[in-house]
Order: C-alpha cells, then sequence, then structure tokens
C-alpha cells in the first residue's frame, strides 16, 4: 500500500507544481491579452516549438473561447473600451509577423469570428533576431521562417480579422541601444508603418520583452497608446497601459494547461 502511495503522492506533487490548479480565477471583468507568435506545426529538434502553436490547437482554443461567450477585441478596442469592457474579453496578439498568421491563422479566425493585433517587425525577413537576445541562439531557426510580405499584411488587414501594431524596426534588444537608436526602432518605426500600410498603430510590443522606464516614455511620447510586456499574467488596466501583462500562449501546453492560463495568466506556480 505504502509503495502506492509514494508515487501518487510524488504525481500529486509534480501536478500541483506544474498546474497550479488550486488557485481562484482572476476576475473576468479583467481581459485576457493573449501572447502567441507562429500558428504552425512543431519542428523535429526545433529549439523554439513553444512558439508554435499547432493549428489544431490553436482551433480547439478558439472554438472553447467563443463556445464559453468570451468577446474577441484588438488592442486598440481594448483601450478604447477600457471603462466599458464586456465581461470576458479576450485580445489575441501576434508578434513579429509570420506567415503562418496568414495561412493559418486567419483562416481559423475568420471561422469563430475572432480578431486580433499583429505586432510587425519592419526588418523581419532573414533576420536572426534571436541571437540579440541569447548570443548561442545561432542556428537561425527563426530566420528561416518564412515571414509576412508587405502584400500579405495588407491582405491580413483587409481581412478585418487584424489591426496593426509596432514591434520595433528590427526586433531590437532595446537595452543595447542608444537613445538616438531607440528612436529609430521605435518611433520610425511607427512612422514607417502607418504610412507603408495607410492605417493607424497604437500599440506597441517589447520585443523580448526587454525595457527600461525611460523605454517607456519614449514609447508614450511616440505616439502610441498602449505597450505589451511578455511579463505573464493579467491587468484591470486601471495602472499603467504601457507595461499591460500577456497570457502566454505556449506549443508546448496541452488544452488543461491552456484554459488554466486563461483562468489565472500563469501555468504552475511560475510560468
Amino acid at each position: 500500500m505504502i509503495g502506492l502511495l509514494i508515487p501518487l503522492a510524488l504525481w500529486l506533487l509534480w501536478f500541483t507544481h506544474r498546474y497550479g490548479w488550486w488557485r481562484s480565477p482572476v476576475s473576468f471583468q479583467q481581459p485576457r491579452i493573449l501572447m502567441y507568435h507562429q500558428i504552425a506545426e512543431h519542428q523535429d529538434g526545433a529549439r523554439f516549438n513553444g512558439l508554435r502553436v499547432p493549428p489544431s490547437m490553436f482551433e480547439r482554443q478558439l472554438k472553447w473561447l467563443s463556445e464559453n461567450n468570451w468577446t474577441f477585441l484588438t488592442m486598440a478596442e481594448l483601450i478604447q473600451k477600457k471603462n466599458n469592457l464586456p465581461e470576458k474579453s479576450v485580445v489575441l496578439t501576434f508578434d513579429d509577423g509570420y506567415l503562418d498568421n496568414l495561412t493559418n491563422a486567419l483562416p481559423l479566425m475568420q471561422k469563430y469570428q475572432a480578431c486580433g493585433t499583429l505586432y510587425l517587425v519592419i526588418d523581419r525577413h532573414d533576420n536572426d533576431w534571436s541571437t540579440k537576445k541569447k548570443k548561442h541562439h545561432d542556428s537561425g531557426e527563426l530566420a528561416k521562417d518564412k515571414k509576412l510580405s508587405d502584400q500579405q499584411v495588407t491582405e491580413l488587414l483587409e481581412s478585418g480579422c487584424f489591426e496593426l501594431g509596432g514591434h520595433t524596426h528590427s526586433h531590437a534588444n532595446l537595452h543595447s541601444l542608444n537613445p538616438e537608436q531607440k528612436i529609430a526602432e521605435i518611433k520610425n518605426s511607427k512612422d514607417a508603418l502607418e504610412q507603408t500600410f495607410k492605417t493607424e498603430v497604437t500599440s506597441f510590443a517589447y520585443p523580448f520583452g526587454i525595457y527600461t522606464e525611460d523605454d517607456v516614455e519614449l514609447v508614450m511620447q511616440s505616439g502610441y497608446s498602449n505597450a505589451v510586456t511578455t511579463n505573464a499574467g493579467i491587468d484591470d488596466l486601471s495602472q499603467s497601459l504601457f507595461t499591460l501583462r500577456r497570457v502566454k500562449i505556449s506549443g508546448k501546453d496541452n488544452f488543461y494547461a491552456f484554459k488554466l492560463r486563461i483562468k489565472n495568466g500563469i501555468r504552475g506556480l511560475k510560468k
């Protein structure tokens, strides 16, 4: 009997640490801002499969959100309605500008009448930006993944399912830049996006989630109305609109983990 109880107790400890199932949910009056990158199948042996949510899982997530009465919003709509948000508001955000956002995400979003915000890097083709955070991430894996052309970005915008957000010119590590370079990456890239795609860009995403108070101030001065981080969690929009947390949607999570993240912003004790 004891021989069975010990493995069971160890499994319960692991399950509790991994999923944090016991937490009370964050109020559904507070919006969930979900962070995606790619909607794509995993690659064998790849380092960044956590950034790749398989299309079948993405559809399951959208279907569940729709059936459970979540209201899909863009970031612009979220800010415009922040004082009168419907209960269960959710924003889908997609970082960087991968081609699969068009080929895989868009048809499913149209199917479930979902919308979202695309944080687009201007210099996104053949750009191995992962090395700007960690030099040993030099496999070129993300650089090889196909990115959206400007015409394809326009197609996303014309679908009515996407709005455009800023994500710097080159997916820069802001910590490594001087003030002039930061202006080029943050402000000038906003101007370039608006000129290229003839649309207003009001939201910004910090590359790698790296920023300082000076960076936040520059984003504000550049004309954005809000900015998102990669910090995990759920905010009530009563605090700073320029350091908003997001709910990380990992391609390595199962569906139970997804529902827990929607419930309280994180999966497990830390993630």
